[in-house]
């Protein structure tokens, strides 16, 4: 799977088996907010990689 590395700015390519899958929820004025995202660690480094609900749910990734 390819994440995007802030640190290096560059592409990354990242074994399927290191990715798990995250969901991030936080309060606002308006309500709750929900994101999803697929998160790795590469070389010490972690890397986010946000994504819609429909891909999130149909990843085969471990959840945290």
């Amino acid at each position: 799977m390819t994440f995007y590395n802030l640190k290096t700015r560059s592409h990354v390519e990242v074994p399927e088996g290191d990715v798990r899958k995250t969901k991030m929820v936080r309060k606002t004025k308006s309500g709750e907010q929900t994101r999803y995202a697929l998160k790795a660690s590469y070389q010490g480094t972690t890397l986010f990689k946000f994504v819609n609900e429909a891909t999130f749910k149909s990843s085969n990734a471990k959840e945290e």
